[in-house]
């Protein structure tokens, strides 16, 4: 498993019941989790006080219930990487930051600061890149990126969270585009990248409408962005939060993949993603990813 435990400004701080008790920064938050299936076993006696808790909805959805006062929004940083990233209460419980993908920027950014240390430069695709963390870890440890995601307003958040780590005038393109799309144009334009960083929704819609169902789409795309890898590849990254989706499924679709693309000295590991739980010392599951390394 790859355990994201270098946070100081988030923590999970228990789980029970269908919930997860988080502090982000000096904001605790009580949230719905699929994966937290066992009962009766909070121990934190922040259960129940925490500042607002997210309240699904029989009809589907859910809102956001504020218990006292707390901002709108204010800002978490990741420490080990010099990163700051403003959170809020979103739709569909959501903050605009998934902590757990720290365990990967942190494999990530030592793979760039390697090759560029020795001279060599990196261009990173991060695809569906949401806020943006995976671009500015992939930024601040010396790559160039190119950040593409349908939602405009994701991309604008992204590019303040770069403001706020600093990295304003970072070698970042952000472009507001169906990531399928793009990927094709790129391919006709001839331009490559030594990294790519996908994480693909289970279902969604690009900027035009076009429908998004992962278990349909997501290998075929694969082996196309794959097609987009320069001749001296650094890494592939395959993120999921998809149920029923494992780590070994993806490992096995980006190594067919990338033989597809004529890739066939790729090295692939694969395996969940979790953060750890203060209270009870367990390792909470957030997902899964699947990680290709080149001989350098």
């Amino acid at each position: 498993m790859y355990i994201a435990d270098q946070w100081k400004a988030y923590e999970l701080i228990d789980t029970t019941d269908g919930m997860r008790l988080e502090r982000w920064d000096r904001v605790t938050l009580e949230r719905p989790d699929p994966q937290v299936i066992w009962k009766n076993c909070g121990t934190s006696p922040l259960w129940g006080h925490a500042d607002a808790v997210y309240r699904r909805s029989k009809s589907g959805g859910g809102h956001w219930e504020r218990r006292r006062q707390m901002p709108e929004a204010w800002t978490v940083a990741y420490e080990p990487l010099r990163l700051t990233f403003r959170v809020r209460p979103m739709g569909f419980k959501h903050t605009g930051l998934f902590p757990e993908q720290a365990a990967n920027w942190d494999w990530f950014s030592a793979l760039i600061r390697h090759r560029v240390q020795a001279g060599r430069p990196v261009r990173v695709l991060n695809l569906f890149a949401y806020t943006g963390g995976a671009t500015l870890a992939a930024a601040r440890a010396g790559a160039t990126v190119a950040h593409v995601d349908a939602a405009g307003g994701m991309n604008r958040q992204a590019g303040e969270n770069a403001a706020l780590s600093g990295l304003s005038e970072a070698p970042i393109r952000y472009l507001t585009d169906d990531c399928e799309k793009f990927v094709a144009r790129e391919i006709r334009r001839g331009n490559r990248y030594d990294a790519v960083i996908m994480d693909p929704p289970s279902y969604g819609r690009g900027p035009g409408g076009e429908l998004w169902k992962l278990e349909d789409k997501i290998f075929s795309f694969v082996c196309e962005t794959a097609k987009l890898l320069s001749d001296a590849p650094l890494f592939f990254l395959l993120n999921s939060y998809t149920t029923g989706l494992s780590a070994s499924t993806m490992g096995d679709l980006l190594t067919l993949a990338l033989q597809t693309a004529g890739k066939k000295d790729a090295c692939v590991e694969s395996g969940e993603v979790g953060l750890p739980v203060t209270a009870s010392g367990i390792v909470l599951p957030c997902g899964a990813a699947a990680r290709v390394t080149f001989p350098d």
